[in-house]
């Protein structure tokens, strides 16, 4: 019908002007941030998934660098008693070489005077261990160090994943077996030298005393081992998870390049069809005009 009233062209010209020129504009915003999603508009079920996706993949993030950290400081622990058993050993040399009849009162002096040293460097690494600026064994006789506790360490997103462990036992029972080797494994270090190795009864006596340390000490390293080996495959799985969280976030929120370039090139195209149609459905009144003359 012609009417001069109504252009019914114009109009629906108009209308798809108007949804080509949004189409067109979501798509360079899309094509400009790199996001599929930029506003709950676009999407607002996959916005909740994504961001519900991104928490946990930040969780995990933060719990890798813990189970990370953890691993550190159960090095530098595992480090020291290390150290602690190459010193027990030492000293048990000593105590074996001491109690044979071949050696002299002055040899005894001399051991003596090397056992005492090296009971002194026992209470120095016990004492002065520290990750992160604090104990991890507290000083002999003074305030407990991390590893007299219970740990907690945080290895996931959520609060039910934890990892405890607890070495505050062996480290109680080696702490008594030191005392018992040497009396300059103490607070208050002795003026005096020590009589543990000085006679041959007694050296024999600390030669089980030794093996016993050691053998408390190779249990602590055992515990320390295992709570590092543990964290490490958990590293190993929240590594594999986040790798898969982020992907299944991307594929929600990133942009398909390809599509998206296509999708916007026919948007331009149907303007420019859309913008010609309009200019052209003003000549359907000229129609009108043409029909009275």
């Amino acid at each position: 019908m012609l009417s001069l009233h109504t252009n019914a062209a114009a109009l629906s010209t108009t209308a798809a002007v108007g949804s080509n020129q949004k189409a067109l504009s979501t798509s360079m915003t899309r094509l400009g941030t790199g996001y599929r999603i930029n506003s709950a508009m676009d999407d607002a079920a996959g916005l909740q998934i994504a961001t519900r996706l991104e928490a946990q993949t930040r969780g995990m993030s933060v719990a890798m660098r813990n189970t990370q950290n953890g691993i550190s400081m159960m090095q530098v622990a595992e480090g020291a008693f290390e150290e602690v058993t190459n010193i027990l050993m030492r000293m048990k040399d000593l105590a074996t070489e001491s109690a044979t009849a071949s050696a002299t009162d002055d040899d005894r002096t001399a051991m003596q005077s090397e056992f005492d040293a090296l009971g002194s460097e026992l209470a120095n690494i016990i004492g002065n261990t520290s990750f992160g600026g604090e104990k991890l064994f507290g000083a002999v006789g003074g305030p407990d160090g991390k590893l007299s506790e219970a740990l907690t360490f945080q290895i996931g997103a959520t609060s039910d994943e934890t990892m405890e462990v607890d070495a505050s036992t062996a480290l109680t029972g080696l702490d008594t077996s030191l005392a018992a080797i040497s009396s300059f494994y103490d607070a208050t270090t002795p003026t005096t030298a020590g009589t543990e190795i000085a006679t041959a009864t007694a050296a024999n006596t600390m030669i089980d005393t030794i093996s016993d340390a050691l053998d408390d000490v190779g249990e602590l390293r055992s515990q320390l081992g295992a709570a590092s080996n543990r964290l490490d495959h958990v590293y190993n799985n929240l590594s594999n998870m986040s790798t898969n969280t982020t992907e299944a976030r991307s594929r929600i929120m990133d942009v398909d390049y390809a599509s998206e370039t296509a999708n916007m090139t026919s948007k331009q195209l149907l303007m420019q069809a859309s913008t010609s149609m309009l200019k052209q459905s003003s000549s359907m009144s000229q129609l009108v005009l043409s029909l009275m003359q």
